[in-house]
C-alpha cells in the first residue's frame, strides 16, 4: 500500500467514478477553475471538461437543488459544499427534498447524489465555518452520514457513496486534507455501515470518528505507558451506525469513553452513550463518560479554539475516571 493526503485520496475517488460512469458529475463553489477549496478537485477540469466539473454561483440551495433535480433525472452528481457550514443555507433542499422524496414517491425515484465538503473546527474560521452537523443530519430518516478519518476511507467511502441509490453526506475534515496514510492499491470499496477497529484492547473501549480518530490514538499512546489498553473504534459511519461492532466491544471491555467533535446536546456520542446503555447495561462496571466540543460557539484564536474540542488532556482524563 501506498501513502498519500487525504485530499488526493477524495481526488482519486471522484476521477475514478466520474471515469467508471460518465453519469457522475462534480458541481459546486470554485470546484473547477480553482481546483477547489481545498485543491480536492485538482486537474479534473481539464480532465473532465466544464460540462461534468461544474463552477456554481454562491447559492447553495441552487445547485443543491439542481443537483437533486439531475439525480432524480438519472445523473449521479457530487455537491462539494466549500465548508458544512454552507450546507444550511441548503437545508431545506438537503432534508425535505433528497432525504424525502424516495419515500413519497413510494420508492420510484432515485436519489442518487452525494453531499460532501469540509467540517469541524480547529482551523481557525470562526463560529460560523466549524460546525460539525453530522449528528444533525443523521436525524432524518432517508440520508446516510458517513465520516471517513484517514486516507483509505475517504477514498472507498466516497467511491461507495457515489454508487448509491439513496442521498450521502460525505464529512470531511480541513485539518486531514494533508496527513498522509496508507491507500490499497486497485479498486476497493469501503462499506457504508462498517465500523473498524484501529486498535484492540481489553480495558476499555473509546468511540470516535473522523478527525478525533487521530486525536483519540495520540491518547492511546500515553494510556499505553500508563498500562491502559483501549480497543478503539472507528465509527467511519453514523448514518447507520455499526451497533454490533460497539456492543461486543463494550461487551469484552466493560468500559466505554465516546469522543468526538459534536456539541454535547444530542451529539453523536450521546446516541452512542443511550444505545449502549440500554443493549450493554449490565455488561458495564462504570458509568459511561463522553468528551466533545463544548457548548459554545467556536472561538477564532487557536488556544481558545484547541481547549474547545476534544484533545488527548481531555480524553486521558475521562479514561482515567472511567477505569479508575
Amino acid at each position: 500500500m501506498a501513502k498519500i493526503a487525504y485530499r488526493d485520496a477524495v481526488r482519486d475517488a471522484m476521477s475514478e467514478e466520474m471515469t467508471r460512469d460518465s453519469r457522475v458529475f462534480l458541481i459546486g463553489e470554485e470546484v473547477a477553475q480553482y481546483n477547489g477549496a481545498y485543491k480536492c478537485s485538482k486537474g479534473m477540469l481539464d480532465k473532465f471538461g466544464p460540462d461534468r466539473v461544474i463552477d456554481s454561483p454562491i447559492s447553495e440551495a441552487g445547485f443543491a437543488g439542481l443537483a437533486i433535480g439531475s439525480a432524480m433525472y438519472g445523473l449521479r452528481p457530487i455537491v462539494e459544499f466549500m465548508t458544512f457550514s454552507f450546507s444550511f443555507v441548503a437545508f431545506d433542499q438537503i432534508v425535505n427534498n433528497a432525504a424525502q422524496i424516495r419515500y413519497m414517491s413510494g420508492g420510484q425515484i432515485k436519489i442518487p447524489v452525494v453531499f460532501r465538503g469540509n467540517s469541524g473546527g480547529g482551523h481557525q474560521i470562526g463560529a460560523t465555518h466549524s460546525h460539525a452537523p453530522e449528528n444533525i443530519y443523521a436525524t432524518f430518516p432517508g440520508l446516510k452520514v458517513v465520516v471517513p478519518a484517514f486516507a483509505a476511507d475517504a477514498k472507498g467511502l466516497l467511491k461507495s457513496a457515489i454508487r448509491d441509490d439513496n442521498p450521502v453526506l460525505v464529512i470531511e475534515n480541513e485539518a486531514l486534507y494533508g496527513r498522509e496514510s496508507e491507500v490499497p492499491e486497485g479498486e476497493y470499496l469501503t462499506p457504508i455501515g462498517k465500523a473498524n477497529i484501529l486498535q484492540e484492547g481489553t480495558d476499555l473501549t473509546i468511540v470516535t470518528h473522523g478527525r478525533s480518530c487521530w486525536t483519540v490514538l495520540e491518547a492511546a499512546q500515553e494510556l499505553h505507558k500508563m498500562g491502559i489498553r483501549a480497543e478503539i473504534i472507528d465509527l467511519r459511519s453514523i448514518k447507520p451506525l455499526d451497533w454490533p461492532t460497539v456492543f461486543a466491544s463494550v461487551r469484552k471491555t466493560h468500559r466505554l469513553v465516546c469522543v468526538d467533535e459534536t456539541k454535547p446536546f444530542s451529539g453523536v456520542s450521546a446516541q452512542v452513550a443511550a444505545e449502549v446503555g440500554r443493549a450493554c447495561f449490565d455488561h458495564l462496571d462504570a458509568p459511561i463518560l463522553r468528551v466533545t466540543s463544548v457548548e459554545a460557539p467556536m472561538p477564532f484564536s487557536s488556544a481558545l479554539e484547541d481547549e474547545c474540542i476534544p484533545n488527548v488532556a481531555r480524553i486521558i482524563e475521562a479514561v482515567k475516571q472511567v477505569v479508575a
